[in-house]
Formats: structure tokens, C-alpha cells, sequence
């Protein structure tokens, strides 16, 4: 497996927000976790790299166990992360803020992984020079992304790429990651829009309070009525 996570608990101070959490990525495949707010998808995301959180329970990525890995070793290794908020260096250009993505490659000036990105994202090169701060939401959000590609990972982690973003571009960035995905990168998606994540991804798992509730194949939690009701309205 890409991925696999075992009895997962995490704590904010005293707060236990993931409860016993289990999921698994296999090589290439794109599976997505959907929630209500408050669910607790983005604190799986930051237990999963081990970001101001404790946490406690079995991570496994390609066959290693890597739950005491700091942050910095998971990106080394291959794992990355695509936060919520995009959260860029805004008095930074779009050049420079890419070429931060490959500090993990301390052996590469990130050039060659850098003109790769660009072909996902071409307006990106366009803006090279223009401050990120400057961006619209679109595209400060292919310039998250391409910033997490620019490590190399053989595992992404999105969460909430459609967040403020209009139908249009929201579309562009899920085929974007969608041709990531076939092209052979495992993606792990967080996703609030329960539609779409079901739409895109091949697997998804439905988190609240802190725990999986359901999982299964999109096509078969689509069919499920508790689901459509719960998350699609219908």
C-alpha cells in the first residue's frame, strides 16, 4: 500500500478529535475523505505529516512505518501536502514560491521538476515574475499545488481545493488533479463537496465526529441512501 493508517487517534491539547481512524491508499489510486465541519478532516491531514498535532496510533507509507517521521522526513520521503488556505508566501513571486517546494531535494535546483509543473499549470509561468499575494483564487490555488509538486511525492494530500473557488475553476483544478492522478500519483483528497469528491475519486471514506462512518466505492456510497441524504440532499 501507498498508504495505510491503523487505529489513528489525535489530540489538539485535550481535545481528541480522530478516534481509531483506518484507511488505505494503494499505488495510484485517488481516494477521497468527506465530512460535515467539523468532522475532522483536516486534523487527518495534519496527523498524517504529524503538523501541531499529537497523535498516536500506526502510519504506514510505501511498506515503511513512518508515525515518528517529522514533517520534513515525510516530504522527503514522498508524502505532501496541499493545505486548506493554500497558505502562500504572498510578497513572494509565483517563481519563488515554487522553488520552496524542492528545498526537500536538497540535491535539486528544481528546474527540470519545475518545468514539469508548469505543463500542468501553464498560466503559472505566465505569472513567474507577479507576487502570488496578487493571484486570483484559481489561480492561487494551481500555485499550491504545483508548490506541492515541486517535492516530488509519489503521495499528494489535498485538502479542500475547491474551497471559495467558482464552479468553473473548480472544475478546471479537479481535472488537473485528475490527470495527476493518470499520470500515476496516489492522491489522498479532503473534500467538504461531497459530490464532487464522489464524482472524482475511485474510493471515499465519510468522517464524523473524528471517526470513518462509512467507506466503500463512489459508485456504491452514491447508491446509499443514508448518504444521499446526509451529504448530496437528495
Amino acid at each position: 500500500m501507498m498508504l495505510t493508517v491503523r487505529d489513528l487517534n489525535a489530540w489538539y491539547g485535550r481535545h481528541h478529535v480522530l478516534r481509531d481512524v483506518e484507511l488505505d491508499v494503494a499505488p495510484g489510486e485517488f481516494v477521497a475523505v468527506i465530512g460535515p465541519n467539523g468532522a475532522g478532516k483536516t486534523s487527518l491531514m495534519h496527523a498524517l505529516l504529524g503538523i501541531d498535532i499529537a497523535r498516536r496510533g500506526e502510519i504506514t507509507h510505501d511498506g515503511d512505518r513512518v508515525e515518528k517521521l517529522a514533517s520534513h522526513q515525510l516530504v522527503k520521503r514522498g508524502v505532501s501536502l496541499i493545505p486548506t488556505g493554500r497558505q502562500l508566501f504572498p510578497y513572494m513571486t509565483v517563481r519563488e514560491n515554487l522553488q520552496l517546494g524542492s528545498y526537500a531535494n536538497s540535491d535539486d535546483d528544481g528546474g527540470e521538476q519545475l518545468a514539469r509543473v508548469v505543463e500542468y499549470f501553464p498560466v503559472l509561468k505566465e505569472r513567474y515574475k507577479q507576487l502570488a499575494g496578487t493571484l486570483s483564487g484559481g489561480e492561487q490555488q494551481m500555485l499550491a499545488i504545483g508548490r506541492g509538486l515541486m517535492a516530488r511525492p509519489s503521495l499528494l494530500l489535498i485538502d479542500e481545493p475547491s474551497m471559495g473557488l467558482a464552479p468553473k475553476i473548480i472544475a478546471a483544478i479537479t481535472g488537473i488533479i485528475t490527470q495527476l492522478n493518470e499520470d500515476g500519483l496516489s492522491i489522498l483528497l479532503v473534500e467538504q463537496n461531497a459530490a464532487l469528491a464522489l464524482k472524482i475519486a475511485e474510493r471515499v471514506y465519510v468522517l464524523e465526529n473524528g471517526r470513518i462512518a462509512m467507506s466503500g466505492k463512489s459508485d456504491e456510497l452514491t447508491d446509499s441512501a443514508q448518504l444521499r441524504k446526509s451529504y448530496l440532499g437528495i
